[in-house]
């Protein structure tokens, strides 16, 4: 059955630290020379074990994006942001084709809606051992209004989004397109946090997915959780005139980053 909850573990998480909205609050990701169970490392990149493993029957863990605390793509040249994406791609790529998990997931929490508790910035990617998210989601939920569609990547804003209001969507056919999905995203998450709504959104999420022989990141704007979707799960979407006002928007920056 599609929607089963995954087991939160509250003991877990006491002591889980918290600085999003405590900027004063202590940061093990800044905390490099204490870091255990390391996984891989690419200069100030790390992937590590998550030490606060909050949800049952799986395996998460952290890639830590830069040594920079208050880093992020709207704020790495674009070099940096692009290594940032290889490496959390192929720490991705290393768990999918690992067989141990019903489904790999990564995503990526930025401010205090995102549903985060650490400024540093970094990924999550997390090994699911008996879920498969693919039954939660269908490829309707990355169609739209078109941005753009090239031979490297496609871009779209849904129109069955999976929670709304504005959902954008960057697809990708190979890892060989990642350098083109890594600066689409920084030009959106720029946007997002600039010009979109008056430069007054403070939270994001970038979500990931293999499916229908292409990879995609979902990037949404992240408010109070609308009732109609926490009580009756409907989602909510702009209406036509102002999602083909966003796409105009996006697409115009997109160029002018060409």
């Amino acid at each position: 059955m599609a929607n089963q909850p995954l087991v939160f573990d509250y003991q877990a998480a006491q002591g889980k630290p918290e600085n999003i909205r405590h900027p004063e609050g202590y940061c093990p990701f800044c905390d490099v020379e204490h870091l255990t169970n390391i996984l891989a490392r690419d200069d100030d990149r790390i992937w590590l074990v998550n030490k606060f493993r909050t949800l049952e029957d799986t395996f998460q863990t952290v890639v830590i994006e830069s040594s920079d605390h208050l880093g992020g793509p709207s704020t790495y040249s674009v070099e940096q942001n692009r290594q940032v994406f290889e490496f959390a791609f192929k720490c991705w790529h290393q768990m999918i084709v690992s067989n141990k998990y019903q489904s790999t997931i990564m995503y990526k929490n930025y401010g205090p809606l995102s549903g985060g508790s650490l400024r540093h910035p970094h990924f999550q990617i997390v090994g699911l051992d008996n879920y498969d998210v693919y039954q939660n989601v269908d490829i309707s939920n990355f169609t739209g209004v078109e941005v753009i569609h090239d031979e490297r990547c496609e871009i779209t804003l849904s129109t069955q989004p999976i929670i709304g209001f504005v959902e954008i969507n960057i697809a990708i056919e190979e890892v060989g397109h990642i350098n083109d999905l890594a600066d689409a995203v920084q030009v959106i998450v720029k946007y997002l946090l600039n010009d979109y709504m008056g430069g007054r959104l403070s939270s994001y999420n970038l979500f990931f997915y293999e499916m229908a022989d292409k990879f995609y990141c979902k990037i949404v704007p992240r408010y109070a959780t609308s009732p109609y979707f926490v009580g009756y799960k409907i989602a909510q979407v702009q209406n036509e005139g102002r999602l083909e006002k966003i796409a105009a928007d996006i697409s115009e920056r997109l160029s002018a980053n060409q």
